[in-house]
């Protein structure tokens, strides 16, 4: 499996009791979609490994306390502080305005008169205001991700189309090196 094809499910952040079980701190929404995982992907020295759970059980909303099969003492070392993923295929899929970062990357954003604000490069979700990182015209433009602000997500013609504030561009392009 390769990571490509895979998302973040979340990280293995500490060992549970002495019976060889782990936590596995889930980065979702929605945790309730992982209460029956039967496996998984850990991602070891590069490669992503897979592992099959024998039982599971909620340690917290959004923790997974796992037992592992065939686990022991060194494997359990070997997958403690790695991330987890999971085939990008298990994911349900989504429709309306309701997207997945990793989905719209390359996508364009539209504003309301159908101008192009820039084609999305990345998503930042580490930060409390998650926003698109798009590339207009050789220069970076932050937009936050608002969901009032989307009109319409379409996925066959790759493009966000948006109801932007007049000016949030100017605002949020942020300056490239030549300029300052």
């Amino acid at each position: 499996m390769r990571k490509e094809d895979c998302y973040l499910l979340g990280k293995i952040t500490r060992r549970h009791g002495l019976a060889g079980n782990v936590i596995l701190k889930l980065d979702t929404d929605q945790p309730e979609l992982y209460n029956k995982l039967e496996s998984m992907f850990v991602e070891i020295n590069g490669l992503l490994v897979p592992f099959f759970i024998e039982k599971s059980s909620w340690s917290k909303n959004d923790a997974l306390n796992l037992l592992l099969k065939n686990s022991t003492e060194a494997i359990v070392d070997q997958v403690l502080g790695k991330n987890v993923y999971l085939p990008l295929a298990t994911l349900p899929k989504l429709s309306g305005k309701q997207f997945y970062y990793h989905e719209i990357i390359g996508f364009d954003i539209l504003d309301q008169d159908n101008n192009n604000c820039g084609v999305i490069r990345s998503v930042n979700d580490q930060t409390a205001q998650n926003y698109f990182i798009t590339n207009l015209d050789g220069k970076e433009v932050v937009i936050p991700i608002i969901k009032d602000w989307i009109m319409e997500v379409n996925r066959e013609e790759k493009y966000i189309k948006t109801e932007l504030p007049e000016g949030l561009i100017d605002v949020f392009l942020v300056p490239s090196k030549k300029d300052e």
